[in-house]
């Protein structure tokens, strides 16, 4: 939701957040009001430049982001820039699968993110990167320990899916997507924990799921698995980690408003999945994908916009979620609402 520019008497959910004490209620009520309507603002040109929650939560921390060139990665690194941290952004910046159904991110891309950090006064380093190569990573995290001389915060983001029925897929396309998505977090806590462990001074690592790692989800089968076993991958970090006072948590986005997301094939499931038809449109428009979809959620938004996810990235990683871990923070517009847990 942004910003009236033109009246501050408007509340938003990032008003809300103006104390560590109520950061977390703050959210839970904010999101009520979150949101954006249909066109307001495109995958394609995003433009979210950070706010600041008024009491700089992450002052003095260094956050080290994945997938951090343009989508979810980027409203968390400009947002957490906005409270205080400097950020270290990992970007592939190529292709991830021999095949995808979204625009391929861009060097240009992980720049314009370090753009939007420096806009708040905070330093960035960006990394060309892939989180399936553990060797790469770990030689990223000597890099950001020896430049900034501590790691406080990482977020596993960087994620890809295969749109295929389960038994038409071929290896690299079921393989492909829990590689990168459920190795690649893993490596990324691989790499960078340790740091924090020497470190002597806690840290907190969030991690991306998804609605879809609560649920299936019709041909998209790795998709799922790789985000369930993200879950567990979360649960158990934590239980491992506790005693280093690291914490570990995910995020858990509903449908959100990102290339990944945004393009023909993804419309047709989900209109296919609301109308429960085997024969959707296949070329069907984002207006017809938003139309099918809006009045079956709670706040009835199709699909969030990136930066609703940013407020609980930036409280999960702040002093005041100190004794949050091993917990699912949804953020989904209420679809989580249809689930037990």
């Amino acid at each position: 939701m942004k910003i009236d520019e033109g009246s501050r008497g408007t509340v938003t959910r990032r008003d809300l957040l103006v104390s560590g004490g109520a950061v977390l209620g703050s959210i839970a009520g904010g999101m009520a009001v979150s949101g954006q309507a249909l066109g307001q603002q495109s995958a394609g040109t995003q433009t979210w430049t950070g706010s600041a929650f008024g009491s700089g939560l992450l002052n003095g921390k260094v956050a080290v982001i994945t997938g951090a060139a343009r989508g979810i990665g980027r409203a968390i690194a400009v947002d957490m820039a906005a409270n205080g941290a400097d950020v270290v952004g990992i970007d592939i910046c190529a292709k991830i699968l021999q095949e995808q159904s979204y625009p391929v991110t861009t060097k240009e891309d992980l720049d314009e993110t370090g753009r939007l950090v420096k806009e708040h006064g905070r330093k960035f380093m960006g990394m060309v990167g892939d989180v399936r190569d553990l060797g790469s990573l770990r030689s990223t995290a000597d890099k950001v320990q020896q430049q900034f001389g501590h790691i406080d915060i990482v977020v596993a983001n960087a994620a890809t899916q295969h749109f295929k029925p389960l038994v038409e897929m071929e290896d690299w396309q079921f393989n492909g997507v829990i590689e990168n998505n459920l190795i690649g977090t893993a490596n990324t806590i691989r790499a960078f924990a340790p740091k924090m462990i020497q470190q002597g001074k806690g840290g907190r690592i969030i991690v991306l799921s998804s609605m879809q790692g609560k649920h299936g989800s019709k041909n998209m089968s790795s998709y799922s698995a790789s985000k369930w076993g993200i879950i567990g991958l979360m649960k158990s970090a934590a239980l491992e980690l506790g005693k280093y006072k690291i914490t570990v948590n995910a995020l858990i986005p509903g449908l959100v408003d990102t290339p990944l997301t945004q393009n023909e094939a993804r419309w047709s499931a989900l209109i296919g999945e609301v109308n429960g038809t085997e024969n959707p449109p296949k070329n069907p428009t984002e207006q017809q994908a938003y139309e099918t979809r809006a009045p079956h959620m709670p706040l009835r938004v199709a699909w969030l916009k990136p930066e609703d996810l940013a407020p609980a990235a930036v409280f999960l990683a702040s002093d005041q979620a100190a004794m949050v871990t091993g917990a699912c923070y949804d953020v989904t517009g209420g679809d989580d609402a249809n689930n037990l847990s």
